[in-house]
């Protein structure tokens, strides 16, 4: 059953600039050099007002340092707010480049600082390494907040897709082992349930653009070094997973009504407000996975206004 007729107009045209995935026939490698060409060939847009350098930190015991491209006003008189931002690829590909111009617009709007972390990527590291390496660059950012002229009682998460799952499952891990202390949690698309798209009833009107079941089922295997749905899968690879979201940050989740993970989603937001824990939730009609790149679109226009007014109300108050 197709969902074509169910995409928002404005977001049709957008299906032919996004990319196709196909991890089955191609080398995952080769996929991460694809893309890594076509954003090279991208013209380079500047943000005024922002300075963009790269820092390593200390990476997990016996793991590699960690990357970590950072984004901030070029001239502040008092420590601001910080985002540690994760970027998407359902765990196999993606590097901080992609967010690059979003978040510098984000640095730009909010005179917020952006960290972006370049982590391991799955199946070449599996869980936990990835999420081991954000907590890795949110515990440095925290511990070195004065350095960096970050407030340190202002330091949020954001990600999108994986990116998504990886800040839900920081959060879920942060909480866990008592700190840093993690003001919000800012998830677009979260992609934080492996049992979606393995068994049961699938959705019939989700996953038919840009992240299908197919690819779901190879992102969370890779990460997982097993195939998803099984047992003792841990929360801080799928946040759904978790038996206790209380005291938990603040969440804003935003996420399509044809994306895959909408159902997921909805539902880890329930699950948040029934543990306490303060939620604002955005469905948008007619929106497949990764609409948001759609620029042109109301309704990403609408998402995008959300979701900086959302990071705006969480950092400023």
């Amino acid at each position: 059953m197709s969902s074509a007729h169910l995409v928002d107009p404005e977001l049709v045209a957008g299906l032919a600039m996004l990319p196709v995935l196909d991890f089955s026939v191609v080398d995952i490698v080769a996929v991460r050099a694809g893309l890594a060409a076509m954003r090279g060939a991208a013209p380079v847009v500047d943000v005024p007002g922002v300075v963009t350098e790269e820092i390593t930190v200390p990476g997990p015991e016996g793991a590699p340092d960690v990357r970590v491209v950072v984004h901030r006003p070029r001239e502040v008189a008092e420590p601001v707010p910080a985002i540690l931002h994760i970027h998407g690829g359902g765990y196999v590909i993606g590097e901080p480049g992609v967010g690059d111009v979003a978040n510098r617009e984000v640095v730009r709007e909010l005179g917020c600082a952006v960290f972006s972390v370049d982590y391991r990527l799955a199946p070449e590291t599996v869980h936990p390494g990835p999420v081991e390496d954000c907590y890795a660059a949110l515990r440095y950012v925290a511990e070195n907040a004065v350095a960096l002229g970050v407030d340190a009682a202002r330091i949020g998460v954001m990600g999108e897709s994986a990116g998504g799952g990886l800040a839900a499952g920081l959060a879920l891990l942060a909480r866990d082992r008592g700190g840093p202390g993690i003001a919000f949690q800012h998830l677009i698309y979260p992609m934080i349930d492996d049992r979606t798209g393995v068994g049961g009833e699938p959705h019939p009107y989700t996953g038919d653009f840009v992240w299908t079941a197919e690819l779901n089922r190879y992102g969370w295997g890779a990460l997982l070094g097993a195939a998803p749905g099984g047992t003792d899968v841990s929360p801080y690879a799928a946040a759904a997973r978790a038996a206790d979201l209380a005291g938990l940050p603040p969440a804003f989740i935003a996420v399509g009504t044809l994306d895959l993970f909408v159902e997921e989603d909805v539902e880890y937001a329930r699950r948040l407000m029934r543990a306490g824990v303060p939620v604002e939730l955005h469905v948008y009609p007619g929106a497949y996975h990764g609409f948001q790149l759609v620029g042109a679109a109301r309704v990403t226009l609408a998402a995008n206004r959300d979701g900086l007014e959302a990071l705006r109300r969480a950092m400023f108050g």
